[in-house]
């Protein structure tokens, strides 16, 4: 199982992830964000606010994707890609 070891929030409300394997990768949660205690990261405010708890994204009430999720349904990139070279 893969670990996110850092994220970062962006303004279209996908996660920029760098897991245990060195790999950086992009999850676009937008597709979740009608369903459930998904629809609370909508607010842009409080989708920036969350912490890395055993190994994946966690929000201050509780909202998460299993790191398998955000491994498989994210999108690998290259760092150069990241900086816009």
């Amino acid at each position: 199982m893969r670990k996110v070891l850092s994220a970062k929030a962006n303004n279209d409300l996908t996660l920029e992830l760098i897991f245990d394997d060195g790999s950086v990768r992009v999850f676009d949660t937008k597709p979740y964000l009608d369903k459930g205690i998904f629809t609370e990261l909508r607010d842009l405010g409080y989708f920036k606010c969350f912490e890395i708890v055993f190994g994946t994204v966690q929000w201050k009430n509780e909202q998460d994707f299993a790191p398998e999720t955000l491994y498989l349904e994210s999108t690998k990139v290259m760092v150069d890609e990241l900086a816009g070279v």
